[in-house]
This record gives structure tokens, C-alpha cells and sequence, in this order.
């Protein structure tokens, strides 16, 4: 009886450990995909302050300076959305895993909480950019702009980009946990 309920325990653990192996495989493959994703967010965010700090400071100018502000507004959206579209990715994959032990259900959770709240993150920005962009425009055909000033989503964008911090990667917290708890290697 003693040896049965061992074997059950050993056997329990052992398609834990394999679950969480599965998991640290899906996490290693996703990693180019999370690292592109994360390079982008980056030389968005660095890429975004300075245009806004250069906005604010000159205003959105006039003639073809608006076209480029808005075509700034315009590939930095993309460049958000396109980040936010490698982390839904990652985030598919994640949670396409079937995962059954709480602790792994637990590790996923967090991750895909903190994929989440990034993709929030860069669709706000996304969404400030998309209307701004058509304010530049707006100001090219307007006879009472003096190119001093500039749309006010650039204020706000401005004051967004100021707190925003591009977060520590997340996959490798979530494979670092997996390794610790169940003494993975690589």
C-alpha cells in the first residue's frame, strides 16, 4: 500500500516536471519573437520623447514639416502596433499551452498578465499617435495656424512617454522560475 502511493507521487511529479518542460520549451521558442517585440517598444518609446520633446519645443511647424510630423505620427502607430501584434503572439502561444498544476497555471498567469498590461500600454500610445497624426494635416490646410503650436495629443502622448518604462523581460522571469522550481537546464 505504502509502495502504491509512493509510485503515485513520483508519477504526479513527473507529469508535472514534464508540463513544466513543455512550458519552458514554449517560452524558448518564443524568445526571437519577444526579443523583436521588445527591441521595437524600446526604440519606439526613445524615438517618441525625443520627436515630442522636438514638437514642444519648436511647435508642429509648417508646410512639409507637417507632413513629416504626421508621417512621424503615422510609422511610429504602426510601430507600436506592430509590437503589440508580437506580443499577442507570445501571449497565443502561452496560453495555447494546456497546463494542469496550479504553480504552472500560476507561472502562465503572470506572464500573460504582464503581456497583457504592455499591450494596453502600447495601444494607448498607439491611439494618441493615430489622432494626432491627422491634426498635422489638419494644420497644412488651415489659414489661422501659425506653426507654433501643435495637437494636444502630443501634450499628452508627452506626458505618458515621461512615466513609461519599458518593463524587464517577462519570458525570461517566467523561464527563470521554471528552471528554479523544477532544476531545468537548458
Amino acid at each position: 500500500m505504502v509502495m502504491a502511493a509512493l509510485m503515485l507521487l513520483v508519477g504526479c511529479g513527473r507529469e508535472e516536471r514534464a508540463e513544466a518542460v513543455r512550458l519552458s520549451q514554449v517560452l524558448a521558442g518564443q524568445e526571437a519573437v519577444y526579443e523583436k517585440a521588445h527591441s521595437m517598444e524600446r526604440e519606439l518609446v526613445d524615438n517618441a520623447r525625443a520627436w515630442c520633446a522636438l514638437i514642444a519645443a519648436n511647435g508642429a511647424g509648417k508646410g512639409d514639416e507637417l507632413d513629416r510630423n504626421a508621417a512621424v505620427a503615422d510609422a511610429l502607430a504602426k510601430t507600436a502596433a506592430e509590437a503589440s501584434a508580437q506580443l499577442g503572439v507570445i501571449r497565443q502561444a502561452v496560453g495555447d499551452e494546456r497546463l494542469t498544476k496550479e504553480y504552472l497555471q500560476g507561472v502562465r498567469s503572470e506572464l500573460i498578465t504582464q503581456l497583457t498590461s504592455r499591450q494596453r500600454a502600447l495601444q494607448e500610445l498607439r491611439t494618441l499617435l493615430d489622432e494626432a497624426a491627422p491634426q498635422f494635416r489638419q494644420y497644412r490646410t488651415s489659414k489661422t495656424y501659425a506653426g507654433d503650436s501643435y495637437p494636444g495629443e502630443i501634450a499628452k502622448l508627452d506626458s505618458l512617454l515621461s512615466t513609461y518604462r519599458v518593463p524587464v523581460n517577462a519570458l525570461e522571469a517566467a523561464r527563470e522560475a521554471l528552471r528554479t522550481n523544477y532544476d531545468l537546464t537548458e
